[in-house]
């Protein structure tokens, strides 16, 4: 955390006065009452306040219809959520998709050890959504243009769609946040970072059915460290060059990370044809997997769902990259696979003390390459580049 913003947190708690949702505005922790108007009465309360305020939500299990926190705010504010937010479990309840939304808010704090049940259980069975397929229009928590922001000590539960989506944040740190959803549940990638800058996520635990953490276009100066992650599908970049525009994703540092059971590591996916984009400055390192199916990769014919042409190359130029101390146990042999683009060929591409080992009968461990001369240092357990990339690719997810 910077000195500055670990300073403004600190004048904030100094500072604030409480509005208690229950004792001030009627909330009930019953279950039937909705918390959309006592929430949204404390939050214009405390966001027209000159001094800093905490809104507290006191323990107990809370039903909130949806709700839009919205600034700008004449002081700092703060959310400290001690109770259980259930949303409504009918899909069909939300006209849009989000559930609760902070946006355009500087100075803000969200903590208190609570959590937030997304209640996904009927929108993972709705039709589509089965074999990971997009779902739209699923509500979900969204963090959008928060400057100078902390998420902190606050769990997420099967959100219907992604657990936390931000967008167009700058300055903002999530740290002790708990995300959980079945291993099985569609498209619920844990943290969503687009378009971003200035990201920390810290010692974070997530499991999901899909990424972990996704970083998406416009992402900039990302620090992610102590995250563990499992089950889901990793720690990835993109996928990028579905859309036209996408801005460059750059300067992203995932270190000291731990993967158990996921079906991918850290990974950088882009779509195979599609449109053009940059990724550069990518670096990970320290990072244990255990019985992960492909830890280390590079895919740049990612083409889930057969939505794309195979044979396409992609049209996303990667450069300066890293992988660096990763080590542990793999569940399939492509350890370490990088597809790079026949059209614009990674460049400057590390491989730094690899040991990953892999006891299962289609041994021995493979690391394939395909348009890329990395540079190899220290251990390569397997061997940097040995294996030849199959002509027709195991699609990811």
């Amino acid at each position: 955390m910077s000195i500055i913003l670990n300073l403004f947190l600190t004048s904030v708690e100094a500072q604030a006065g409480a509005l208690d949702v229950v004792a001030k505005f009627g909330a009930k922790a019953d279950l039937n009452t909705d918390l959309s108007k006592p929430l949204l009465d404390a939050w214009k309360e405390a966001c027209a306040s000159p001094a800093p305020t905490t809104i507290v939500i006191p323990k107990g299990t809370y039903l909130l219809s949806q709700a839009t926190l919205e600034g700008p705010c004449k002081a700092p504010i703060e959310l400290e959520v001690q109770g259980n937010i259930k949303a409504p479990a009918d899909p069909k309840d939300f006209k849009e998709p989000k559930w609760v939304s902070f946006l355009h808010v500087e100075n803000f704090k969200l903590f208190g050890g609570g959590v937030f049940d997304g209640q996904g259980t009927a929108a993972y069975k709705r039709e589509g959504c089965e074999k990971h397929d997009f779902c739209s229009n699923l509500p979900i928590v969204r963090l959008d243009f928060l400057t100078n922001a902390m998420i902190q000590d606050i769990t997420i539960r099967d959100s219907k769609q992604f657990h936390v989506n931000l967008l167009g944040c700058k300055n903002i740190t999530l740290e002790h946040v708990t995300v959980s959803a079945p291993e099985d549940s569609p498209n619920t990638d844990g943290i969503h970072i687009g378009r971003s800058e200035g990201v920390k996520i810290i010692n974070t635990d997530i499991k999901t059915g899909d990424d972990c953490i996704s970083i998406g276009d416009g992402s900039k100066n990302l620090d992610i460290t102590g995250v563990t992650c499992g089950p889901g599908h990793g720690i990835s970049i993109g996928s990028l060059g579905k859309f036209a525009n996408e801005e460059p994703v750059e300067g992203i540092k995932v270190s000291k990370c731990t993967l158990t059971n996921t079906s991918n590591g850290v990974r950088i996916k882009t779509w195979a044809g599609e449109f053009p984009g940059t990724v550069s400055d990518i670096h990970f390192e320290d990072i244990t997997v255990t019985n992960v199916s492909c830890p280390v990769l590079i895919d740049q014919k990612y083409c889930p769902w057969n939505k794309c042409k195979m044979n396409a190359e992609s049209n996303v130029k990667l450069s300066n990259i890293s992988f660096k101390n990763i080590h542990g146990t793999a569940a399939l042999p492509e350890v370490v696979k990088l597809v790079c683009s026949g059209t614009f060929p990674c460049e400057n591409i590390e491989l730094a003390d690899i040991d990953i080992t892999f006891n299962g009968p289609n041994g021995p461990a493979k690391s394939e390459c395909k348009n890329v001369k990395p540079k190899i240092t220290g251990k390569q357990n397997p061997a940097a580049c040995s294996t030849p990339v199959p002509e027709n690719p195991t699609p990811t997810v």
